[in-house]
Parts: structure tokens; sequence; C-alpha cells
């Protein structure tokens, strides 16, 4: 019977140490990506690496304790069935084989397999974490290795968590979210020469380039400025970029944003055109808009930052109708519905219920939005400006 309590304390203290070092090389960003794709364990996991600090010293006085609990047992027998010098060897050869079993042993597992093991030991780390709590004091001073072998600071906290809420929203986000609209894409007429790709190469610094039929022509393929230069460069004759048209990858607009960076590093491909439910084209999407949407705006040599919201003398906003809604109620301090428009401009639209004209001028919960410019049936710029509390109590739909 001591034989026993004295293995499953041993065993139990070796599952916690191998659980607890795994557990500990996980970034809570990884645990909680996991968890939102259902792998077991991982919601408990992320929830432990809330509070990083604890885990360690709550796990050490558990796992303190279970040691205790089994080398107490074995010694007492130890010493009833040995006389003499061999009990001190024996004690020696336990005290080894407890440290290897139950210390040395589950750290290299726990380094060699950082997440199988956390994950699967979840209820344990659970269980021994809350325990073992009221240790933090008394073990402050012991260090166990972060994900990236120190503690973070306040600054590092701070970007994994804003890495975390990115890691949420694109788990959720869909093609339609992050997608260059159909008015903006830049395109090349099959027909053109290398001069007009070289310009257009140079004007807006894309590598990729829609082939068009025509100026209001359907999409046939994709052409890669690299081709074509390279084969100017070889030598090689051109007569127009559709000789190196490759073909066009269509992508569904509701397609979720993780499962279509998942495809286009499969296929190798950079480069796909949005359709709706009825086959129109409604936009672009690049692998670097996909990865936008994880680690924020992707800034390039080519690349012209654009200011969205620009504050206006009067006190009012000048915005670029492409901002998303959330962002506008976010640097305005507003509430805004963002179920039916992805866009300022597509707010716009759904208030108006037509396309508006420049000028006209629309209240919703305390904002006044006014129309400056459109292109073509877009609304491209709008101007913002804060009402009056007894003027928005008024107006608030």
């Amino acid at each position: 019977m001591l034989w026993a309590i004295s293995v499953i304390a041993l065993v139990a203290a070796a599952a916690l140490r191998a659980g607890a070092f795994s557990a500990l090389r996980i970034p809570r960003a990884d645990a909680l990506k996991d968890a939102a794709e259902g792998k077991s364990g991982a919601a408990v996991v992320g929830r432990l690496l809330e509070q990083r600090e604890q885990i360690s010293p709550a796990v050490n006085a558990v796992h303190s304790a279970l040691l205790l609990v089994a080398a107490v047992p074995a010694a007492w027998l130890v010493g009833r069935s040995m006389q003499g010098a061999t009990v001190a060897w024996a004690l020696l050869a336990l005290t080894i084989s407890l440290w290897l079993t139950a210390d040395y042993i589950p750290r290299a597992l726990g380094r060699w397999r950082p997440r199988t093991l956390a994950y699967r030991l979840a209820p344990l780390l659970r269980v021994s974490v809350r325990w073992g709590a009221a240790a933090n004091d008394l073990l402050a001073d012991e260090e166990e290795p972060s994900s990236n072998g120190e503690e973070l600071d306040e600054e590092e906290e701070q970007e994994e968590r804003e890495l975390i809420s990115s890691v949420l929203d694109f788990t959720d986000a869909i093609v339609r979210e992050v997608m260059v609209p159909r008015a903006d894409m830049i395109t090349i007429d099959r027909k053109a020469g290398l001069t007009e790709l070289a310009a257009l190469a140079e004007e807006h610094g894309f590598s990729r380039f829609p082939l068009v039929d025509g100026p209001d022509g359907e999409i046939v393929g994709t052409v890669l400025a690299k081709d074509v230069l390279g084969a100017f460069a070889a030598g090689r004759p051109i007569d127009t970029v559709e000789q190196f048209r490759r073909d066009v990858v269509f992508v569904p607009e509701t397609k979720r944003v993780p499962d279509l960076l998942r495809e286009m590093q499969a296929s190798k491909t950079h480069l796909g055109i949005v359709v709706d439910e009825f086959g129109d084209i409604t936009g672009l999407v690049t692998i670097e808009d996909l990865l936008e949407e994880l680690v924020g705006e992707i800034v390039d040599e080519h690349d012209e930052i654009e200011q969205m919201i620009v504050p206006l003398d009067n006190g009012s906003y000048l915005v670029d109708a492409r901002l998303d809604v959330p962002e506008l109620a976010a640097a305005l301090g507003a509430t805004l519905p963002d179920d039916e428009w992805d866009t300022v401009g597509g707010l716009v639209l759904g208030l108006a219920g037509r396309v508006p004209e420049p000028g006209e001028q629309f209240e919703i919960n305390g904002l006044s939005l006014r129309v400056i410019e459109l292109q073509g049936r877009r609304v491209s710029q709008v101007e913002v400006r804060r009402q009056p509390a007894e003027v928005s109590r008024e107006t608030q739909v």
C-alpha cells in the first residue's frame, strides 16, 4: 500500500513538472489560436498563461508536496527492509531516482513537447495552480523560463495582448473585410506593352496586376512584372503582356481569412480575385492583405502612408470612406453599427438608401456624416462631425 502511494505521487509530480515546463514555452497567442481551432486543453492553458508569473511558484509548491508524499513512504520502507551501509546506498539511489523521474526527465520532456504535454495535462495544471496559488509570495524569487527564455516586461506583455487580439480577429475575419474593392483595383489591359506595365509598376509599386480585356472588360488572368521584365532583359520580343498571362484564382468573398491563407501558402498563390455569390467581381486580395489582418499594416519602401482620418480646423474630421466602421467609432468614441457595413462609405450608402450626392448629410448616433467626394457611384470622402448633445438625442438612429 505504501509503495502504491509513493508511485502514484511520483507519477503525479512528474506529470505536473512536464506539463508546467511545456505550458511555459507556449506563447499565449498560440494557445488562444489553438483553442479557437478546437484543440482540447488549449483554452485552459490560455487562461493559465494570462497570469504566467503565478504558474511556477504554484506548481513548485504542489510539486514539492507530491515529492514529499512519494519520498517519505519509500524511505521508510527502505529503512525497514535494509540494514547498515546498504541503507545509505539505497537512500542515495532513491534520491537520485526521485530527482530523475520527477524533475530532470519531465523538464526535458516539457522542452521537447511544448504544446502536446501542456494541453493533455491541462486539468492537472489547472488544479495545481489553483491549490498552489498561495505559494506565490513564498516562492516569488524562483523563476522558470518563459516562452522566450526570460520574463516578459510590461511592453512585451502589451505587445502579446495586441497579438492575441489580432489572432482572435483574424480567425473570424472573412475575405470581404480585407480585400481591395474593385473600384481601387489597379489593372492592366491584356493588349498593353512593356512601357505601360513598367509605368504602372513604378507608379504603384506593385509586382502583380490583374489582366483585363478592355477598360471595362472581364479579368482574364494575372501578369507578373518580373516575368515581363525578365523576358525583356533576356532579349526576347514582347508584343503584349498577354504573352505572360497566368491563370487567375477566384475567391468567394465570404471565405474565412485563415482558410484562404493556408490555401495560398499551399498553392504558392499571391493574388486572388474576389467574387460575390452571383459571380460578380468585387475586389482582389493578396497574401499581404491576409497577413496584415494578423500582424498589422506592412509598409515597404513603395508604400505611401495614408491618413484615413484627418482633423480639420473647424473641429470635424475628413475621413477616407474606405476606413472600417469600427475604426471610426473607436477614433471618435462613438457607437456605430457594423453588422451590415464594413466601411464608412458603406455606412453612408446604407443611411442614404441610394447613391448620395456630394454635400448630402446624414446623422447617426451623435455623428453627422457629410459626403464630400464621389468616385463614380462610390463614396470616397466623408466629413464627420460630432453633433451637440441635444441634437444627437433627437437624431439618434
